[in-house]
């Protein structure tokens, strides 16, 4: 399986390409148009193994000329590859070159899969649906640089390695369309710090010792993938568990083996569908739980609490009123997210773990029609005027949902980037309690709605 990087010089193809390669083997630097020859490697996502391509910059120039004889070892990539990642930089917004090989790309009949990158910030959100007018597929935003959305990038990239039987019109939609397939595994990764019981909780799930546990803390360096099945009530479940190394604050990480670990914690996370956070009933809710929880967050996955060593807390009914209190004070960017207390050494609650993962998953998946949204927005718009601004006041137009996993809206008004954050708060617990999306992640995006007869 090929796979080309291809976009305009100096988007970040390189810093792409060495990402996913996992070496510095492309030279990088803020100067456009280092690259000109492609560059091949053996590239590696998840895992999915594959040959990656790094390309020049694409120009438009005179065939004879240097810039266009790059853009030949370009044109050869795309024929060699299988599926194309058309790379935009979401900070500079979509240019007309951007626009030009939009439709090239489109013209060659290979699949793309559209990355908006250097979209970490404010600063890149508005470039990233600004990139949905080259009509390639929706954008995916991505940070070569940081590692971020790559979980969003591996899920686009898998079903072109399923059967032969997927072929190469397959997108993102289509694999969320199949989020449900019963012979696709549901990721599950179970992370939390040194010795709160993450590999006794996986062996528990699994009902053999796969993996090695102990009293001492920091015994998993790496990240361990056991595949399991899991007997619902309606289907059964393929499933796979990573366990992860535990994750100390930053600044205790001295050693290089447990910078590597925590680095593959981090990776499973990005990778998985649903985090499950393993918590110490006897010390819950420390700093770095809240922090190992906000990146899961912020990644878009589903998040489960789970709290082990419940067994050894005598007043359990106080103590879960007191769980529920932090967890809804704590991470109100999840509200409602499930609690399972449990016992991974006795297997005590075990049974409540799975249904609750499960159940978070399928609202992770969740898909609103449009017309039902567009309805509930005129009612909580007349319920809760937005304010006005310097005297105009604020108009929604319209709303959408554009992608699931996590649920993801776009709302067009006018003013778009004065919408109070309060209002915005307002308007995606709005979305949670009219459509019954809890606990999971909800992106909202606004956008300012150009006037079509402006310029006539």
């Amino acid at each position: 399986m090929k796979i080309a990087l291809v976009g305009r010089p100096n988007v970040g193809k390189s810093t792409l390409f060495n990402r996913l390669v996992g070496k510095r083997l492309a030279l990088v630097d803020d100067t456009p148009g280092v690259t000109r020859d492609r560059r091949e490697g053996a590239g590696r996502l998840g895992d999915l193994d594959f040959t990656v391509i790094d390309t020049p910059g694409l120009e438009e120039a005179p065939e004879a000329a240097l810039e266009g004889r790059m853009r030949k070892q370009t044109d050869r990539a795309v024929e060699e590859a299988d599926v194309c990642l058309f790379i935009v930089d979401a900070r500079a917004g979509v240019t007309p070159l951007d626009q030009t090989f939009a439709s090239i790309l489109r013209s060659s009949g290979k699949p793309v899969i559209l990355l908006a990158n250097k979209a970490e910030g404010a600063k890149g959100e508005a470039g990233v649906y600004d990139a949905y007018e080259l009509g390639v597929g929706d954008p995916i935003p991505i940070s070569a640089e940081h590692g971020e959305g790559m979980g969003d990038l591996f899920a686009a990239l898998e079903p072109f390695f399923q059967t032969a039987q997927e072929n190469a019109e397959e997108d993102e939609n289509d694999d969320e369309a199949d989020w449900d397939n019963p012979l696709k595994p549901l990721r599950v990764a179970i992370v939390g710090r040194p010795n709160a019981g993450k590999s006794t909780l996986v062996n528990r799930l699994i009902g053999e010792d796969r993996l090695l546990t102990g009293p001492e803390a920091g015994i998993t360096r790496d990240s361990i993938g056991v595949e399991w099945r899991w007997q619902g009530p309606d289907r059964d479940w393929p499933v796979k568990l990573f366990d992860t190394a535990g994750m100390r604050k930053k600044s205790r990480v001295q050693s290089k083996l447990e910078k590597l670990s925590v680095s593959d914690s981090l990776r499973a996370i990005r990778f998985a569908e649903v985090v499950v956070l393993l918590l110490d009933a006897e010390a819950p809710f420390e700093k770095q739980d809240l922090q190992i929880a906000d990146l899961a967050l912020r990644e878009g996955r589903a998040l489960v609490l789970a709290v082990n060593k419940w067994d050894l807390i005598e007043d359990k009914k106080h103590a879960f009123e007191a769980l529920r209190e932090k967890a809804d004070r704590l991470l109100p960017q999840a509200p409602g997210a499930p609690i399972v207390t449990l016992s991974a050494l006795n297997g005590a609650g075990l049974n409540k773990l799975m249904p609750a993962i499960v159940k978070l998953y399928v609202d992770w998946n969740a898909r609103v029609k449009t017309p039902d949204l567009n309805e509930w927005l005129q009612e909580a718009v007349h319920r809760h005027t937005p304010p006005a601004v310097a005297g105009r006041r604020i108009r929604f137009k319209y709303i959408a949902q554009t992608k699931t996993r996590p649920p993801t809206f776009v709302a067009h008004c006018n003013l778009a980037q004065d919408v109070p954050a309060a209002y915005k708060r307002y308007l995606i617990n709005g979305i949670r309690d009219a459509f019954d999306i809890k606990a999971v992640p909800i992106r909202l995006m606004l956008k300012s709605s150009d006037n079509p007869y402006a310029k006539k």
